[in-house]
């Protein structure tokens, strides 16, 4: 794996060469980056397409564990995007390697989750059970949008009894085509509220799923590819990954203008068309920075100035490297340049 230099960083990173030929895998989230809901993003497929053609291999990485990655694969497929059960990781797969590295093969493990989520712990050599009677040595929850309060309850009695306690991801919301709805790290409160015991997580933006694809995919010089700051870039950030964020799910423009370092990306693009370009560099001198036709000032604890045209995107880049490179700054500091990049 390539790791992603400097540590947390202060400016966006360029590249000469389109992503998708310095890069052998992109390790793509799914929920707001493929698709939202049941429907592909805008370009997406067509993009994804194209950087297969230049041979970047493309995985789907998603903390989603309630479906098979069959199913998912034949989602993806559907939108005319090749795709196979193997070139799908999911948090479900990523937590079922951490329950079978503790537990003894054949374990009893209470699954709060779906049919995705069942599999995978089968695959791994233990056993799903769906009651605290059966006394299971964990309990592991992970999104599914069917779950009952009998089965919350059965997971809450087996974790009060001292069953390890994981989760497949602590995501708050999901992005859908109708807006953000509960998560998973929402649902889990149910049995953290009742059982004062916080689960082990394994999705993102924690290491185990990024683990695990490395471990599925092969990937020596993979790209994260992903829409939220806290769980895709955090998640590379703190392997040391190269991360694209995209802006078609729930990251907006003043959201990665005023990330903190942990949840900065090494790349920015409007959408999966990043893949296929190259991206310029921000030149920065004294306070100035310029990318493409785009100028970002820096004056004191002054409200940042932007003026420019061209790429808007070239002009989130530049504001990007200045907030970045002044710290940590304030809504108000940036809020006019954002309305010129609005205009």
């Amino acid at each position: 794996m390539t790791a992603d230099p400097g540590g947390p960083r202060s400016l966006l990173q360029g590249s000469p060469t389109p992503l998708s030929q310095s890069y052998d895998v992109a390790l793509l989230d799914l929920d707001g980056v493929v698709y939202l809901g049941r429907s592909p993003v805008p370009g997406a497929p067509e993009a994804l397409a194209k950087a297969a053609d230049a041979g970047m291999r493309l995985a789907y990485v998603t903390n989603n564990s309630s479906r098979t990655p069959a199913a998912i694969a034949a989602q993806v497929s559907g939108f005319g995007v090749p795709a196979a059960a193997t070139d799908v990781i999911t948090s479900a797969q990523a937590a079922a390697t951490l329950l079978a590295a503790r537990l003894a093969p054949g374990s009893a493990v209470l699954v709060v989750g779906g049919t995705g989520l069942r599999i995978a712990v089968r695959e791994r050599g233990l056993r799903p059970v769906t009651v605290a009677l059966d006394r299971p040595a964990a309990v592991v929850q992970g999104y599914w949008p069917e779950v009952s309060y009998s089965l919350l309850r059965e997971g809450a009695l087996a974790v009060a009894a001292g069953a390890w306690y994981v989760a497949s991801n602590g995501d708050a919301t999901m992005p859908t085509g109708r807006g953000r709805q509960p998560g998973n790290g929402a649902l889990s409160q149910v049995i953290v509220y009742s059982t004062g015991v916080q689960p082990v997580i394994a999705g993102k933006p924690e290491p185990p799923l990024h683990a695990e694809a490395l471990a599925r995919t092969g990937a020596q010089r993979p790209l994260v590819v992903g829409d939220r700051l806290d769980t895709d870039i955090e998640g590379a950030v703190r392997v040391g990954a190269p991360s694209l964020l995209v802006l078609t799910g729930v990251t907006r423009p003043a959201d990665v203008v005023l990330a903190p370092p942990h949840q900065r990306p090494s790349y920015l693009s409007a959408d999966l068309a990043g893949l296929l370009e190259p991206h310029p560099a921000v030149r920065a001198d004294e306070g100035r920075f310029e990318c493409g036709g785009w100028r970002a000032r820096l004056a004191g604890d002054q409200p940042i100035e932007l003026d420019g045209a061209g790429d808007p995107v070239d002009g989130l880049r530049a504001l990007c490297a200045a907030a970045w490179s002044a710290g940590q700054v304030d809504a108000g500091r940036v809020e006019p340049a954002l309305e010129v990049l609005a205009r």
